[in-house]
């Protein structure tokens, strides 16, 4: 079976710089790490291709210091990786980065099985890997929080519907998203790290794509636009109130009214 997990580079901290002009994170402004969500889904497919036999492969979209995730994808025990990277992808919205992931898959070839964690840590939308499914024209279930059995031609999954649980079979090819609770991911190997150091990562550009029409990518294919976006301020400003209880309430009261808070 030929299972890929799309994973993603997010910003490690709350600290990072934003263009003033295009409103997008500077991504390369700060440190990062692999979406936390995403190390689920590696560890989903490692646990299906031990049951199940065939390979795992991870695909990523960002700059180029998002090979680092790959990296350690591959440290952790997948088999290839590959890199979505050109400036003509920066600033794209959900659309336009499930759409530039599709075209991806499509060139990689063919899959079984698309793994995608269920959501980012700087995006939060949950909406990526349903979109990617749509945009292959493949079968697809979010939230899934257990897989029941894996054979040759289809997937059976429990899905977390919030106010129940639903057993879904899905045809193969599919995309599942999974739940942060669905395995505990295991640790990156030391062994496999110097084992893997110097293996090469295969890298895609808007030239790579059979689609290569710019104004399917980044902000030129994003029909929703970010109106503004900025750091949260900080500040250290403290002050401390005393008195008895009716006083410290009075004086709160007026505070919260003198900053219009409410």
């Amino acid at each position: 079976m030929k299972i890929l997990v799309c994973i993603k580079q997010v910003p490690s901290s709350t600290t990072v710089a934003v263009d003033e002009v295009t409103g997008v994170l500077k991504r390369d402004s700060a440190e990062s790490k692999m979406n936390p969500y995403d190390l689920f889904a590696l560890e989903t497919a490692f646990r299906i291709r031990k049951d199940k036999g065939g390979s795992v492969a991870v695909l990523s979209m960002g700059p180029p210091q998002a090979k680092l995730a790959l990296q350690e994808a591959i440290n952790m025990g997948a088999g290839e990786a590959c890199l979505l990277t050109d400036r003509k992808f920066a600033g794209a919205d959900v659309w336009a980065t499930s759409y530039t992931l599709s075209q991806g898959i499509l060139k990689l070839g063919h899959f079984d099985l698309v793994i995608c964690g269920k959501q980012t840590t700087d995006g939060d939308t949950a909406q990526v890997g349903a979109e990617v499914a749509e945009f292959l024209n493949w079968p697809h279930a979010a939230n899934v929080s257990r897989i029941e059995s894996v054979t040759d031609k289809h997937i059976d999954v429990l899905v977390n519907m919030e106010h129940i649980i639903q057993k879904q079979r899905i045809e193969l090819p599919c995309l599942i998203t999974v739940e942060k609770d669905i395995h505990t991911p295991h640790l990156p190997s030391y062994k496999r790290q110097l084992l893997t150091a110097d293996r090469p990562l295969q890298v895609m550009t808007l030239k790579d794509f059979t689609d290569q029409d710019e104004h399917h990518y980044g902000l030129n294919g994003s029909p929703t636009q970010v109106e503004k976006i900025f750091p949260p301020s900080h500040t250290t400003e403290k002050q401390v109130l005393t008195g008895s209880g009716a006083e410290l309430a009075n004086r709160l009261f007026e505070l919260l009214t003198a900053r219009k808070m409410i």
